[in-house]
């Protein structure tokens, strides 16, 4: 899989992609992280990348021509398949990303992920792309400085997902959300910890009452703390 990032900060990914699985997948051919830096897509001495929005107001807002211009070039770059490759532009008012989503696009050839800053990107850049490959994504109902972090985000859970870049293909199946519900809980050594013991069930060696005590504890936790996840599960 391809992964490109368009961003005015291109230095604040180099340290996120040294660790851990990002770094192992990279390392085996698994998946090939681009970062471009947009100014280089701009026309003037200055390499503008925003200005003052039409109709006043505060802050600034992201150009169309240098966005569009980065996008174009780098997909022709990729050379890949137009259905098989998507352009994601971070922003609050994107649709929230559920583990469902970091799945389909876990699936694609390439992905285009946009750090949107300032005020935001002006409307035509999503228009000019069409929907059907381009859309806006969130982390979360809050706002942040700008898209980098939540691109990493994004990079971060789609990259897991890749055959090959976790050392127990069958770990992610048993992530939160995964099926629908939060995770069960986990416990380590020691059996005992100022009082407090590990589930006896945990220890007693029968796999078969452990799945099912397992179970239950996700559908407990998610009713505790995610009822809306339950909820959307009896409708669906």
């Amino acid at each position: 899989m391809r992964i490109d990032i368009v961003t005015i900060f291109p230095g604040m990914f180099g340290e996120v992609f040294r660790f851990g699985i990002l770094s192992r997948a990279v390392e085996a051919g698994l998946v090939h992280l681009h970062v471009h830096n947009l100014r280089d897509w701009t026309r003037d001495r200055h390499r503008t990348t925003d200005d003052s929005p039409y109709g006043g107001g505060p802050g600034m807002v992201m150009k169309v021509e240098p966005l569009v211009l980065a996008v174009e070039s780098i997909l022709v770059a990729g050379g890949l398949n137009r259905d098989r490759r998507r352009v994601v532009l971070l922003s609050p008012r994107g649709t929230p990303i559920s583990q469902s989503k970091v799945v389909e696009l876990g699936g694609l050839e390439q992905l285009v992920v946009v750090a949107g800053r300032y005020e935001g990107v002006d409307e035509r850049f999503i228009s000019s792309l069409g929907p059907e490959h381009a859309e806006e994504v969130s982390i979360g109902d809050y706002v942040l400085s700008g898209g980098e972090i939540p691109a990493m985000v994004l990079v971060d859970a789609v990259v897991r997902l890749q055959p090959g870049a976790m050392s127990d293909p069958d770990s992610f199946r048993e992530d939160s959300f995964s099926r629908g519900l939060l995770d069960f809980p986990h416990y380590t050594r020691p059996q005992e910890f100022r009082g407090l013991r590990v589930p006896e069930v945990l220890l007693s060696g029968d796999h078969g009452e452990i799945r099912e005590w397992r179970k239950r504890q996700a559908v407990l936790a998610t009713h505790d703390r995610r009822p809306e996840i339950l909820s959307q599960r009896t409708k669906e």
